[in-house]
């Protein structure tokens, strides 16, 4: 007798199976009680992100041209009829030609059956096929605002992505393999895995991107030694102690976001920038924001500055000694340190010695897809919904920021996790993505509608601070800049456009890959890249074109430029040493607060 082929496989156990569906039967009618409780109050808005307007605008925009909406369907019946001819020719064994192929970079056909099983390949074009014409059909579209435009050309891609056919159990041949092998366990272990993300979220859906258990603040991540100095309602402030015994004379303060935690800045030492800088000979100071409930739901934009860079520069001066100071704002956070910038200029005040400013958007003209998220419907809906319970929470802007990259940030995990049964595998990125911080309602919507929606803060005098109007014009201390050639949230285009801004001298540094992976990324890793141009012509485009690709991390560049402000050395300074004794340890409490908590 012949032995069989391919994996053996595995009849479900009716009893265990039953076991398994009461004890998930059982979890549901908790959870699902839960979400009800919580949300007994209908929203007042029918459609908060105002689709269906745009939707009806495209639809009758679309049946004024006939005759385009025709060619277009002519053109997909006859590509699907080229794929019928050359799926039967391989049907019939011969070879055929693909019609249409996935992305280079389009993980979900990864697995081999797509192109060698006959069945699935054509079931893959023909799902190609046609996100190709709904996403031409639309984007074709003519006689819409750009705003419509975008909106709809966004949420298409959401619906196509969507019903991808990975994302199905009897359309993705992964999930029907194991599901045979495993005798439909990986179904079963997929709706606990459900269940406990929907548990986890009290009724929301908050997808296992990671393996939770396997990290902590302060035991595995956000573990270079320092000393909690200084707090106050809106942040904690860490010294970091010295691993060199001549330091730079000025200390440098990182004004991280509070969309997020400072941390993705000290993962692991491996891949630490507030080590690397550290080890440089630098005296590291660190915002950790506080993580805000209803009780800070007025604190605003200014007292952002108020109470975070200002304050932080006072209580650097009493730690060190030194009142001048180098400064990193990271994307929000140097949107703020360009706003503290303009109005320490106005009083007169320089201990700012340079600037820093890491994926940073100060001209929100093109701020991207998130523009897709800042009309006036979907503004007052937030606004509404924040002032029900004095912020925004963190779920909400991590889901955002996760449809930008639906298919990696999204589809990926509900595939590895519900469909195939599998535990995420342990990513220290994605668990500091995970822990999503809350906004203040009165900070938040000052902040989206004066720079997303009106694009105040290019404008000289567009927004005042603490009676100071805002002119970024006048800011003249040196400026490096860093932006990331595949940055969905901070284009790098966009950000670009603050070098023929700031009055003071510019550099101006693009490194390769995305907002986070482009910016924490160092030497040791050997991964990537960065351009550099010593010109600054008004077009990007123009800069690109004259820039020379240099391998590995942008840090040393960095490193180079910011000891030309560091002041000359001066022995090295112990947190607590000075005149604000340590509170408490490195990282601190702040950051260990959960917004799910």
């Amino acid at each position: 007798m012949a032995e069989s082929q391919g994996p053996e496989l595995k009849i479900p156990d009716p009893v265990e199976m039953s076991r398994a569906m009461a004890r998930i039967a059982e979890h549901s009618q908790r959870i699902v009680s839960e979400f009800l409780s919580r949300h007994a109050e209908i929203s007042g808005s029918a459609d908060p992100l105002n689709l269906g307007g745009a939707f009806l605008e495209m639809t009758s925009r679309m049946m004024a041209d006939p005759a385009r909406l025709m060619q277009a369907q002519v053109s997909l019946w006859q590509d699907y009829m080229t794929l019928w001819q050359r799926t039967t020719q391989r049907f019939l064994g011969g070879e055929a030609e693909p019609v249409i192929q996935p992305a280079k970079e389009d993980r979900r056909f990864k697995d081999s059956a797509w192109n060698e099983n006959t069945l699935f390949d054509f079931i893959k074009q023909s799902y190609l096929l046609t996100a190709r014409f709904m996403q031409t059909t639309v984007h074709g579209v003519e006689g819409l605002d750009e705003r419509t435009a975008r909106k709809l050309d966004f949420y298409t891609r959401q619906y196509v992505d969507a019903m991808a056919p990975s994302n199905f159990v009897m359309t993705n041949p992964e999930v029907l393999r194991t599901t045979l092998e495993t005798g439909g366990e990986n179904l079963v272990k997929g709706l606990e895995n459900l269940l406990s993300d929907l548990e986890r979220g009290k009724g929301q859906l908050a997808i296992s991107m990671t393996d939770y258990s396997k990290f902590e603040v302060g035991r595995n991540i956000a573990v270079t030694p320092g000393k909690v100095v200084f707090q106050n309602d809106l942040m904690q402030l860490i010294q970091y102690t010295p691993t060199t015994e001549q330091v730079f004379r000025r200390p440098l303060l990182i004004s991280p976001p509070w969309i997020n935690k400072f941390y993705i800045l000290d993962l692991r030492p491996q891949n630490s920038f507030v080590k690397w800088l550290t080890d440089q000979g630098h005296t590291v100071f660190i915002v950790s924001w506080v993580n805000p409930g209803e009780h800070l739901s007025d604190k605003t934009f200014e007292d952002y500055m108020v109470e975070g860079p200002l304050a932080a520069l006072d209580a650097m001066e009493a730690a060190t000694g030194e009142r001048e100071a180098n400064v990193i704002g990271y994307c929000l956070g140097g949107t703020l340190l360009a706003s503290t910038l303009s109005y320490m200029t106005d009083q007169g005040d320089d201990r700012i010695k340079s600037a820093m400013y890491l994926v940073t958007l100060t001209d929100f003209s093109e701020p991207g897809e998130l523009s897709v998220f800042i009309d006036e419907e979907q503004l007052a809906a937030l606004e509404e919904r924040m002032r029900s319970q004095g912020f925004l929470d963190g779920s909400a802007m991590a889901t955002t920021f996760n449809m930008l990259r639906a298919n990696d940030l999204i589809w990926s995990f509900v595939v590895n996790n519900y469909l195939l049964g599998k535990d995420p595998f342990p990513f220290d990125l994605l668990y500091w993505n995970s822990d999503s911080t809350r906004m203040p309602a009165a900070m938040h919507s000052f902040y989206l509608r004066n720079m997303y929606q009106r694009n105040l803060l290019v404008q000289p005098g567009g927004i005042t601070l603490k009676g100071v109007p805002i002119d970024l014009r006048r800011i003249t201390v040196p400026t490096f800049m860093l932006s990331t050639r595949e940055d969905h949230i901070a284009p790098w285009k966009s950000t670009y456009a603050a070098t023929q801004l700031y009055g003071g001298p510019v550099k101006f540094v693009l490194a390769a890959s995305g907002h986070i992976a482009g910016v924490v990324n160092p030497p040791s890793a050997e991964k990537y890249s960065h351009y550099l141009n010593t010109k600054l012509p008004a077009s990007p485009d123009a800069w690109f074109e004259g820039a020379k690709q240099v391998p590995g991390s942008w840090w040393p560049e960095y490193g180079k430029w910011v000891a030309r402000y560091g002041g000359g050395k001066v022995p090295a300074r112990v947190p607590g040493d000075g005149r604000l004794p340590a509170l408490e340890d490195a990282p601190g409490s702040y950051v260990r607060v959960k917004s799910l908590e």
